[in-house]
């Protein structure tokens, strides 16, 4: 077998193991949190829900720059290597987890920040062995390939999750185990053939800027969307204020910083190449669109539709992977499709398309009802996958084909740490959306609902549930309405009719209040998404043709 495709196959089974990761827990939460028993509408759920999630995405982002300054110094074959290993013992590790309630929930997110670790270490090498590997007529062809796996294993992630909790939570991160003993055993067969940069140091006020900007001004954020004291939401909690202030003084500092130390990780000069800056920046807002392709149709499946159209709560986590099976279909079928033509054609009108395409799809879900049709709602989702397996490999070919040959290792680890940077601030940016167009119609919309149900004694009960728990139970596929009513004095729960209890206990009667504050914060969701798009295709038009030899 060729080099190329050795390199290629290593590059691709990492890839679809870190992807599938990555997302495998947006669907088997509720299955996590029942298997180390903890109560979803906890005072401490919802900040264990966010760190489980964006935890991962948070270490992977902070260090995949470091990684990628490592790899030229130390050769990307050897930390690419190493980051399969730790992958692998990080998912021994989730699948132990030995406590249960508090203290489970705290050793999964630090197993799984342990995991991401070796994510990060091989994420920074991928895209560099793989253009260290193939000509440049050959490029976009490879890096499609491995495209598919990173957007096809996101979404596989979701299907996965929901099969697999079914049987037991612990299975899903067991799964990950064959991906990396068989990822490091193809590593060996890997020879090192990058130019190493042997006078390169490490960059460590690089390292404190960016590392503790992102980290701040994550945690800034998620604290400020739980409650605190008498607030609904933590805007107002002095610590969050100071907390975001720091870290955005510190990203703001960073590219300053970068332009006077003598290594810099995060090569400034690189984006006085157009291709690349344009490239850089479009692939950023088009990774931002895909969380809201994933985050906002789980919630609205789980929470609304699927509950409506007979589905049980418990059931809803796993139906909801299913029914975004399109959406993977489009990317799997166009991907490797789209790196060819570039190769053939140029990345620049096909990257534009395919940004065009998904911006049309995302007006096209705005304008669903939540009680939709599904055909109409997987042919947008197949239309979404399509315009998002057009722009994703011929992007990141007029990235790594942009700089030469001694950059690709710090170039690669820039786009990936734009790109995963771009995972927790759309996941950030989307749950804010959704909580606080919670905040502002659902006391509304539960008052309404009550009242024409002929409950309306029940409202000021009903109406105080802090938005992060309305969303955290919708997002789980949990009908909160059982232990809101277990809340409630016994001689209240008494009074209320036989009629009225069984309408409030049904499925349709929260996913309809529910939805109704929902919805326009979905819609909100989906118009930024489309001016995004706009954005990024503005961005594919205008970056040029020019490549390295």
């Amino acid at each position: 077998m060729e080099y190329k495709w050795m390199a290629l196959i290593a590059v691709f089974i990492s890839s679809l193991m870190g992807m599938i990761n990555m997302n495998v827990v947006l669907i088997s939460l509720p299955a996590i949190f029942n298997g180390i028993q903890i109560d979803p509408l906890g005072p401490n759920s919802f900040q264990y829900l966010l760190w489980i999630l964006m935890g991962y995405s948070l270490v992977t982002a902070t260090l995949l720059l470091s990684f990628g300054r490592l790899s030229d110094i130390y050769g990307r074959i050897k930390m690419f290597r190493l980051g399969v290993i730790i992958f692998t013992l990080g998912s021994i590790l989730l699948y132990l987890t030995p406590s249960t309630g508090n203290l489970g929930a705290i050793e999964i997110v630090g197993f799984r920040m342990f995991q991401a670790i070796g994510t990060a270490l091989f994420m920074a090498n991928s895209s560099a062995i793989i253009t260290d590997a193939f000509p440049l007529n050959e490029l976009g062809k490879a890096l499609g390939i491995n495209v598919v796996a990173i957007m096809s294993g996101q979404f596989l992630g979701l299907i996965l999750g929901g099969i697999l909790a079914v049987f037991d939570w612990r299975y899903i991160f067991l799964m990950s185990v064959p991906f990396g003993l068989l990822a490091t055993i193809w590593s060996f067969k890997l020879k090192e053939i990058s130019i190493k940069d042997v006078k390169a140091k490490i960059d460590i006020w690089g390292n404190i800027t960016f590392i503790g900007g992102i980290t701040l001004l994550l945690i800034g954020v998620t604290y400020g969307l739980m409650p605190y004291g008498n607030d609904l939401m933590g805007w107002n909690n002095p610590w969050v204020f100071v907390s975001m202030v720091i870290g955005l003084v510190l990203l703001v500092l960073f590219p300053f910083i970068e332009k006077h130390v003598e290594s810099p990780m995060f090569d400034v000069d690189l984006f006085k190449i157009r291709m690349f800056s344009y490239a850089n920046i479009a692939g950023l807002l088009s990774t931002i669109t895909r969380i809201a392709v994933m985050l906002v149709p789980i919630i609205l499946l789980q929470s609304v539709w699927l509950p409506l159209h007979g589905y049980s709560y418990a059931s809803t986590p796993f139906w909801a992977g299913i029914y975004l099976i399109p959406l993977t279909v489009g990317i799997i079928v166009v991907g490797p499709i789209s790196g060819k033509l570039s190769d053939k054609y140029g990345p620049r009108g096909i990257a534009t398309i395919g940004m065009i395409i998904s911006a049309l799809a995302f007006i096209l879900l705005g304008a669903l009802p939540y009680n939709f049709n599904y055909i109409e709602f997987a042919s947008i989702l197949l239309m979404m996958g399509i315009g998002g397996g057009m722009f994703a490999s011929p992007n990141k070919a007029s990235i790594m084909g942009s700089v030469p040959p001694q950059n690709r290792g710090v170039a690669s680890g820039m786009m990936q740490t734009l790109d995963n940077t771009a995972q927790v601030g759309g996941m950030a940016l989307f749950f804010t959306i959704l909580i606080i167009g919670i905040t502002q119609g659902f006391p509304g919309a539960m008052t309404n609902s009550l009242t024409s149900i002929g409950a309306a004694q029940l409202a000021p009960s009903f109406s105080n549930i802090p938005p992060s728990e309305a969303l955290f139970s919708a997002f789980l596929g949990y009908n909160p309405v059982d232990t809101i009513l277990s809340s409630l004095p016994a001689s209240v729960v008494a009074n209320i009719p036989g009629r009225v209890l069984t309408t409030l206990q049904g499925t349709t009667w929260f996913p309809s209040t529910f939805a109704n504050a929902f919805i326009p914060a979905v819609r909100e969701s989906y118009i930024i998404g489309a001016i995004l798009c706009i954005l990024a295709a503005i961005l594919s038009a205008l970056r040029g043709e020019k490549t390295q030899i």
